[in-house]
């Protein structure tokens, strides 16, 4: 007890129970968390999956893995993201949405042409009511008993509207002659006699239908290849679009060759006609490029693609202009080193009359047209250039356009254009 007291007594004793204190807090200290971090360890929450211990070595090999993306760079990476780790399952692909939107604006944006049964009765419907020529004769005709002046004046309606003055005088003498036989002056006999005789002169007989055969030449399929010519202002180029319109409607494959390379714009124009139907265009970037190298590689194009129809689209070349339509021939013989001609259609106006039976000619000449389409018809009192270019060419009219609109052209029915006319 004395030691105790003389402890206390002792001026260091309040040092030494200080250290004491220390030493016994740290202590304390050192134990309490001691005990935490073992509770830490061995608990686990309940929101957290164990990892077994099998997936340890994965867990390393993993890690390795990223680190040799890591040199790979980018392009390693996304290819190792694709994959699914060992453990995962497989999800299905999906396509983005803005791909299946982008796929559906694609598909309402191509336009489905009318069918050729449709629009040749709308057209047959819109001929009638729009044809001059008939309209003069069919005054005429309900005269009833028609005297000379009347003769004349029918047979001055016939050459206004370019039926020609030689099928003309062969008309009218075949009708003269029928009345006489006859013994008529009905109105509608005149009618029905008129009918039979200008159908005779437009020649139901004639061959209208389209060269669209897929040919074989040295053991390769070829299109059908069709080479469209006329002068500018005819609607040539609006024309050759309405056509792959026609054969789309009839479930052919088309490409078109814009080998017209001087009209400005003129690619572009065949292009919008084109897109409208899923149809592809060959062009040249380059302006005033060869119509020939174009025209070759719309037919090269064609038969890799295996497409049954190449229609190629030319310059609206004049017809006194000697080496543009020596250019048109040269364009004419590059296509046919891959493959035959099938057809070559001239585009004429219907409303340039004789003018237009000039043009033909040269072209007939340069070219060897096959066909005639005949554009504006509608409204025109030049009808009879029907029958005019006919026999001047000793080729058919095939197509007619009677309107503006995308499907106002239609195969040349020889029944319903009479029929127009005479009512």
């Amino acid at each position: 007890m004395q030691a105790v007291m003389d402890f206390i007594h002792n001026p260091v004793a309040p040092i030494i129970l200080a250290g004491i204190i220390v030493v016994l807090v740290a202590a304390v200290s050192f134990v309490v968390r001691s005990l935490k971090s073992s509770r830490t360890q061995n608990e686990v929450p309940p929101s957290t999956p164990v990892v077994p211990e099998a997936s340890l070595p994965q867990a390393q090999e993993s890690e390795a893995e990223g680190a040799q993306r890591s040199r790979d760079g980018p392009a390693a990476q996304t290819a190792d993201h694709a994959a699914p780790s060992a453990g995962q399952t497989s999800m299905p692909e999906e396509t983005p949405t803005s791909e299946i939107e982008e796929e559906r604006t694609e598909s309402a944006s191509i336009e489905v042409p009318e069918s050729i049964p449709s629009r040749m009765g709308r057209l047959r419907a819109r001929l009638a009511r729009s044809g001059a020529l008939g309209k003069s004769l069919l005054s005429l005709l309900s005269r009833g008993d028609l005297s000379a002046a009347d003769w004349e004046e029918m047979e001055d309606s016939l050459l206004v509207a370019d039926l020609g003055l030689e099928a003309t005088d062969e008309l009218m003498e075949a009708l003269h002659t029928r009345v006489k036989v006859e013994n008529t002056s009905d109105p509608q006999v005149v009618r029905a006699l008129l009918r039979e005789e200008l159908l005779k002169l437009v020649d139901p007989d004639m061959d209208r239908s389209v060269n669209l055969a897929v040919r074989d030449v040295d053991g390769v399929q070829v299109p059908a290849t069709i080479l469209m010519v006329g002068v500018n202002g005819t609607g040539k180029t609006t024309t050759t679009g309405k056509m792959a319109r026609i054969f789309r409607a009839e479930g052919h494959e088309v490409l078109l060759g814009a080998a017209d390379t001087f009209r400005a714009a003129a690619a572009e124009q065949l292009e919008t006609w084109g897109s409208r139907v899923g149809v592809d265009v060959v062009r040249s970037d380059r302006e005033g490029a060869d119509p020939a190298s174009v025209a070759f590689e719309s037919v090269e194009e064609g038969i890799r693609r295996g497409c049954d129809v190449v229609m190629v689209d030319t310059a609206g070349r004049l017809q006194t202009k000697s080496a543009l339509m020596d250019e048109l021939g040269k364009v004419k013989r590059v296509m046919e080193k891959y493959a035959p001609v099938s057809e070559v259609l001239l585009v004429l106006d219907a409303t340039t009359g004789q003018n237009g039976l000039r043009q033909a000619e040269v072209f007939a000449e340069v070219a060897g047209v096959t066909g005639i389409v005949l554009s504006k018809l509608d409204g025109s009192a030049k009808g009879g250039i029907v029958v005019s270019v006919q026999r001047t060419l000793g080729v058919p009219v095939k197509f007619v356009g009677l309107g503006e609109g995308p499907d106002d052209l239609a195969p040349f029915d020889p029944q319903s254009f009479v029929d127009a006319i005479v009512g």
